[in-house]
């Protein structure tokens, strides 16, 4: 995985607030608490009462359960480690067409493009708190990201 991937991820970690949790936040559950074991997704419906609404969103990237269940069956992941999720959001990355874009160092485009799957990123309509462009732009290049000069 190439710097900007890298620090494209840790862009949306932050974003998702799951940064300042223990393990890179890959154990994290959304609200804060934190899932033991990476056999599987933790599948724990949590309360969110500003939302009105209950979400399993887990992991450093905050995937909800159903998207879990249709990625381990596409790209065959029998556990919620690491590997798997850094893939599953690159794979989500993909199909918003944004890899080129990061790779490129087009952050902004990038972000544009991915503001569909992370409710936390500018521009995702959601009615959740989302994050600014130019805090996001900073954590990315603090991450090692590069930004194309336009």
């Amino acid at each position: 995985m190439n710097s900007n991937r890298k620090a494209f991820l840790a862009a949306i970690s932050h974003s998702e607030g799951t940064d300042k949790y223990p393990n890179d936040g890959y154990k994290t559950i959304v609200g804060g608490s934190q899932f033991i074991d990476y056999g599987q997704h933790p599948n724990i419906k949590v309360f969110i009462p500003k939302l009105n609404i209950y979400s399993t969103a887990a992991g450093r990237y905050q995937l909800l359960y159903k998207y879990w269940t249709a990625y381990t069956k596409s790209l065959g992941f029998t556990d919620f480690g690491p590997n798997a999720q850094d893939a599953i959001a690159l794979q989500q990355i993909r199909e918003c067409k944004a890899l080129e874009d990061i790779d490129n160092g087009r952050f902004d485009v990038a972000i544009k493009k991915c503001c569909r799957i992370w409710a936390s990123l500018p521009g995702a309509g959601y009615g959740q708190r989302e994050n600014t462009l130019d805090s996001l732009r900073l954590a990315y290049i603090n991450a090692g990201g590069t930004v194309q000069n336009v």
